[in-house]
């Protein structure tokens, strides 16, 4: 990524979170429904989007579900498989495949970097070079996070998920490419997450 592109998406993630307040109204939460709203900037490529919910599970777990990358393909929506690549002392990288509908697939590598303590757990992750792919089979950009609090009551949290991301050149009449890596994938993972802590385990 170049410096510009890498500026750009960090002022357009710090957008984010700073009208993140505005554009969700974080006091009306539901733990059945996705709060979604779409925080994009004139001028940035890509687009930006912030979701949030209420999850009927302690943080602890659900922080715990978010780190343990290698099952992502087990409840992610369109993961095909994630592959940690290289961990060190508070991050981890990992080599991410998604199968995108009509068999369209992109990979890319993230490095993630998860902090906890007792009362919140947040995941960063940002977009790695990956040497061998072709622009068609990665995307240009993303970069985003989770935030978990506690919620009003035990038991429960409010999660919170930010995210950019520039898919890069799209073919003409493949503007669902975009949909699917942004605004129609973000409610299904955080859906994704509630019924993973929900599973028996």
């Amino acid at each position: 990524m170049s410096p510009t592109r890498f500026c750009l998406a960090l002022l357009s993630c710090a957008a984010s979170a700073a009208f993140g307040a505005e554009a969700i109204d974080m006091r009306n939460l539901s733990d059945s429904t996705v709060a979604l709203a779409d925080v994009s900037k004139p001028g940035v490529p890509g687009k930006s989007f912030i979701a949030a919910t209420i999850i009927n599970a302690p943080l602890p777990q659900l922080c715990k579900l978010l780190q343990d990358y290698e099952a992502y393909p087990a409840f992610m929506p369109n993961t095909q498989s994630a592959k940690i690549s290289q961990a060190g002392a508070g991050f981890s990288v990992i080599d991410v495949t998604l199968r995108l509908p009509m068999g369209k697939i992109k990979k890319y590598r993230l490095r993630m970097e998860p902090k906890a303590n007792a009362q919140s757990c947040a995941l960063a992750w940002k977009l790695q070079p990956w040497q061998g792919l072709k622009q068609e089979e990665t995307i240009t950009d993303t970069v985003g996070s989770w935030q978990l609090t506690p919620g009003a009551t035990a038991g429960k949290t409010v999660v919170k998920y930010t995210v950019y991301t520039d898919p890069g050149p799209i073919p003409f009449g493949a503007g669902w490419i975009v949909d699917s890596l942004s605004k129609d994938s973000i409610p299904q993972t955080l859906e994704a997450l509630r019924k993973r802590a929900a599973a028996p385990r």
